[in-house]
């Protein structure tokens, strides 16, 4: 089963015309209270069913007035309940710890319901567990509203008992992954009617999440278990979710198995498509040969919220800490940032190679039952606040007044800021400062003399190369080749080699759209810039520079799941992914200057014009198997080159070219093992860059732009070199990429 054989959530549209459900965004309202000292009682479900109601104003309500876009409460597991519950039912349960329980969404439909049974019956033994038994969960369905109950799930609780071999629960928890992934590939796999509305909420020795369409107000009223005195915890997780441009559904409302979220991961498409790409080069001491069964990790159809949560399962499954793998996801704001000791710092590089930030305003609540945290984007672009009160008790929400605190009993009261993080860890009894925390994180493994091995920087590299002399006399038939017009030049190129920003206009566009004109077009022009709809207030990449990051890094890309050493694998860096013609031969004859680490291959984009355009998809499929192979002979950074374009051999649009060989290396599970750099014609404007780097290249050398500059800098003002020109050029397209991505919410 593929990733894109994922059908939609329940409740959601097929993809259809403009709307993609793997565009799903949310933005909502959360919080928790935690006993610090972690006394399971009553009273924190209750209170946190409060902050609940109080987060009600942070959701949706339709035309049907008991219809919400989703709401729901993590707890640690009740096990008085279940203990005092389960023998009624016919079974007893082994002591806590021993056994798991699942908060399963069946369909309604008899046969499919049996069907997902049997699915649980057949995994279950095969992973070496047992079924205890299945408990109806108890609900009261006329606090539905009227367009909510025709996709109403039956709701069921599954009871696993740990197998022989798992005394360890961090085992126990592992193998529970495994066979939630298994049993809903198990369904997948296979033509079944409604299999959509099957959905494993939680399964875990130690939380469960109650949760679905509801409003705030009626999640308890909803589910009686948690009217119950006897359902415990010493933590309560809630979420009442806002799914702004998007549509609710069963599954995809909040909490999900670890987190909840505020905001949006506007990065979201490319963090899927590197974690798929990943897939053939992650090995895992503590999976072992479990880590196949986890495939495919992401569905298309969740949210980003959904999809940030199933990547953090992976790395907590994968052995690292819930604090650590956030850090990972989330990481601070670093390169920019003086004030950082260099331990923090080497944490944060090193790790930049192991996975992208997820990136977008976020507040990020999160827990595993043995610890509860928060933490915020680099940008703090959404907001949390706390307090502790003299009982032992913290206190998080979106907004301040969540519950009603006598203001005698705040020892005190605070904000989480940009990049930091809460974390309350109820085995220990404390409060880990964000200081600390980060401090024991950053020191634990030697980052520093791991990136002192493996990081090699483009700059510093020995300039022992001369660029590609171009031929002067052919310039002008190959920028006719490439599409260059009179305005490209004094317009757009002429600016930015004075000025060195990215030039601007007034009254907007008055060419008509690129698919509708009768004018050959570059391909670049069928595409337009997309923008965070909900990331507000918007980022301002000059006076916030110190939290944008233009550093690309170009090559193989290490085992995500390798935790104990720094890598075998090399990483090449650049401070920004405009490479001039003198670092583009850097690159090209790299291999001799660190060691044979790296090497390089040109793959010409090129091929015969009598071949007509029917001929560009031979060539494509030729250029994808002929990257392929080179790959599999151990070159490890591929060149895509359109310098061979004379009267006689046409290139291959460059954007489709790294697109195709990006995708075919990533189904051929050879992706990680490259980097990907494009020497091109085309690409002189900004747009044209951020398509690039958005379908798959570390880095861009836009020769044929240098090229003009060269030819130009005579007539430009005062006595500008030509390096001078070429500079400037660099610089503004830089300030033009970082000015985009602000426009979608992104910082690195």
């Amino acid at each position: 089963m593929s990733q894109q054989d994922w059908p939609s959530a329940p409740g959601l549209p097929q993809k259809q015309g403009l709307y993609d459900p793997a565009n799903e965004r949310d933005n909502c309202g959360l919080g928790f209270i935690a006993d610090i000292k972690n006394r399971k009682s009553h009273d924190i479900v209750r209170d946190g069913l409060q902050i609940l109601i109080n987060l009600d104003h942070r959701g949706a309500i339709g035309a049907d007035p008991l219809a919400g876009d989703g709401a729901g409460i993590l707890l640690q597991v009740p096990d008085r309940l279940f203990q005092e519950e389960c023998p009624k039912l016919g079974f007893d349960l082994p002591p806590a710890g021993d056994y798991a329980v699942g908060m399963v969404f069946l369909p309604t439909n008899k046969k499919t319901l049996d069907k997902c049974i049997v699915a649980f019956d057949k995994v279950v033994p095969e992973e070496g567990q047992s079924i205890i038994g299945w408990r109806d969960v108890p609900v009261d369905n006329s606090y539905l509203g009227e367009s909510v109950k025709p996709i109403e799930p039956v709701i069921r609780q599954i009871f696993i008992a740990k197998g022989k071999g798992f005394e360890d629960t961090d085992a126990f928890e592992r193998k529970l992954f495994v066979i939630r992934k298994r049993v809903h590939h198990e369904l997948w796999d296979h033509d079944i009617e409604d299999k959509k509305q099957f959905y494993i909420t939680s399964l875990s020795t130690r939380t469960i999440t109650y949760k679905g369409m509801m409003l705030a107000p009626n999640v308890d009223n909803y589910f009686l278990d948690l009217r119950d005195e006897r359902t415990e915890s010493a933590l309560a997780l809630v979420h009442q979710r806002f799914s702004t441009n998007t549509f609710p559904s069963w599954p995809l409302a909040q909490p999900f198995r670890y987190l909840c979220h505020n905001g949006e991961i506007n990065t979201v498409r490319g963090n899927i498509n590197w974690m798929a790409a990943r897939r053939h080069n992650m090995k895992s001491d503590i999976l072992g040969d479990d880590l196949e069964k986890l495939w495919p990790l992401i569905g298309d159809g969740s949210s980003d919220s959904a999809t940030f949560d199933n990547a953090l399962e992976l790395l907590v499954a994968g052995g690292y800490s819930l604090a650590h793998a956030m850090m990972m996801m989330i990481p601070e704001a670093w390169s920019g940032n003086p004030l950082m000791d260099d331990d923090r710092r080497a944490f944060y590089e090193y790790h930049a190679a192991l996975m992208e930030p997820w990136d977008g305003p976020a507040s990020m609540a999160f827990t595993d039952g043995r610890q509860i945290g928060a933490t915020l984007d680099r940008n703090g672009l959404r907001p949390s606040r706390y307090i502790v009160t003299d009982d032992d008790k913290v206190i998080l929400g979106s907004e301040v007044g969540v519950l009603p605190i006598p203001e005698s009993k705040i020892v005190k009261k605070w904000r989480l800021q940009p990049g930091k993080m809460l974390l309350i860890d109820l085995e220990e009894g404390r409060i880990v400062d964000d200081e600390e925390l980060k401090a024991t994180l950053a020191t634990t493994k030697p980052y520093q003399k791991w990136l002192d091995e493996t990081q090699i920087k483009l700059e510093e590299l020995p300039m022992e190369v001369s660029a590609m002399t171009p031929d002067k006399k052919t310039i002008l038939d190959r920028q006719q080749a490439f599409g260059y017009t009179q305005e490209d030049i004094k317009f757009y190129l002429e600016p930015m080699a004075i000025h060195g920003i990215d030039p601007l206009g007034s009254m907007g566009s008055d060419i008509p759209p690129t698919v509708l004109s009768d004018r050959p077009k570059n391909l670049y022009g069928y595409f337009k810039q997309n923008f965070a709809q909900v990331t507000n207030p918007p980022i301002d990449p000059i006076r916030e520079e110190s939290v944008m990051s233009l550093v690309s890094l170009i090559g193989p890309r290490p085992n995500l799941l390798d935790l104990n050493t720094g890598g075998t694998h090399k990483r090449l860096e650049v401070s920004q992914p405009i490479l001039s013609n003198v670092d583009l031969e850097k690159i090209r004859r790299i291999e001799n200057k660190v060691g044979h680490a790296f090497q390089t291959y040109t793959l010409d984009i090129c091929y015969g014009a009598t071949d007509g355009p029917d001929g560009m998809k031979g060539a494509l499929d030729a250029l994808c198997e002929k990257a392929q192979l080179v790959v599999t002979e151990g070159h490890n950074i591929l060149i895509l080159s359109d310098r061979g374009v004379n009267a006689d051999r046409v290139a291959i649009p460059a954007l489709l070219a790294t697109a195709a060989v990006h995708h075919h290396l990533i189904r051929e599970g050879l992706r990680t093992e490259v980097g990907l750099v494009v020497e091109t014609g085309e690409a002189r404007q900004v747009h044209d860059f951020c398509l690039l780097a958005g379908y798959g290249a570390e880095a861009i050398s836009p020769y044929l732009a240098f090229e003009t500059l060269s030819q130009l800098h005579h007539n430009l003002p005062g006595e500008m070199s030509e390096r001078q020109a070429h500079n400037n050029y660099v610089k503004s397209v830089s300030k033009g990429i970082l000015k985009v991505m602000s426009k979608m919410g992104i910082s690195t």
